[in-house]
């Protein structure tokens, strides 16, 4: 089953949330995942969005929102820390290959803010490259600890939030399109026995966020 290429960050979102709708409820329709589009997709691709979410294996981007091949361009890191690489993927997606949406995908029960929460706790430093992912989600910890945060949803929610807000403050190319109408980006928590995914924060986009906990941003759109 193929599906129509969204071109407005609304269009784009409205097919995610569905495909999510459809894969929380068991009935997924594995669209675009024939050879078919095996083979449409070869030459060329043009993904409706750019997808940042953690590296979890239960988080796999395209089962969880029932899309298929070609449809989404997936950017992944442990507690979907962000560096130099990540935001020039992000730029590639939304610049070059014209993605009018960009996500951020955080989880409950994420290990990298897990293992962040116990490193500022403890003033422990990880070994090896995990301390620079521990220091990057560290920022967002100290956030959620200083507003009297103490569940994991809020903890994870405000690291979605600050995920993006870094990626609009460090990219100009991003904040740009943006700006101008033709993208934007949408920060979403994913409940792993569940299923389904809530609206945290959004830029460019009027959708507003679902019920949480307090974090350290106020809640609402920008």
């Amino acid at each position: 089953m193929n599906v129509v290429v969204p071109a407005t960050p609304r269009e784009a979102f409205d097919l995610l949330t569905a495909g999510n709708a459809r894969f929380a409820a068991g009935t997924p329709r594995h669209p675009n995942q024939d050879a078919a589009r095996r083979v449409d997709t070869a030459s060329a691709q043009r993904p409706h969005a750019v997808l940042l979410g953690c590296s979890d294996s239960r988080l796999a981007a395209e089962i969880i929102f029932d899309q298929g091949l070609g449809d989404l361009f997936v950017v992944r890191t442990a507690g979907h820390a962000v560096g130099p690489e990540v935001l020039g993927s992000i730029e590639y997606g939304v610049s070059v290959l014209g993605c009018p949406l960009v996500v951020v995908l955080g989880h409950d029960a994420c290990g990298a803010v897990a293992a962040t929460r116990d490193a500022v706790r403890e003033g422990t430093a990880a070994r090896g490259f995990l301390r620079d992912v521990i220091e990057r989600v560290t920022p967002s910890v100290l956030a959620a600890q200083a507003a009297g945060v103490s569940e994991d949803e809020g903890f994870i929610a405000t690291h979605v939030r600050h995920t993006v807000d870094l990626v609009m403050d460090r990219s100009r190319e991003l904040a740009d399109q943006v700006a101008a109408g033709r993208t934007a980006v949408v920060g979403l928590t994913y409940r792993l026995a569940e299923g389904s995914v809530r609206t945290v924060t959004s830029r460019g986009l009027d959708v507003p966020p679902d019920p949480a906990p307090a974090t350290a941003s106020t809640p609402g759109n920008r």
